[in-house]
């Protein structure tokens, strides 16, 4: 599991992606999310602009984030 220490209130899930190093681009991360393969706190989530916070739960490629 990747430990993601959350600077803010918030962080989008495409800039997680990111920032956790699983996506290249934002575009790359742009299209896993839209054809539903991440996962947040379990559920698939298609919203690109999604507010990730502290205690939330990514799941992508069989890796999981884990905001702190």
């Amino acid at each position: 599991m990747i430990e993601f220490k959350l600077q803010g209130e918030f962080i989008t899930l495409i800039q997680l992606l990111k920032a956790a190093g699983l996506v290249q681009t934002g575009g790359e991360a742009q299209i896993m999310v839209t054809e539903g393969k991440v996962k947040y706190n379990g559920e698939v989530d298609y919203r690109k602009r999604l507010k990730v916070r502290t205690g939330d739960i990514i799941t992508f490629n069989g890796k999981k984030i884990q905001v702190i």
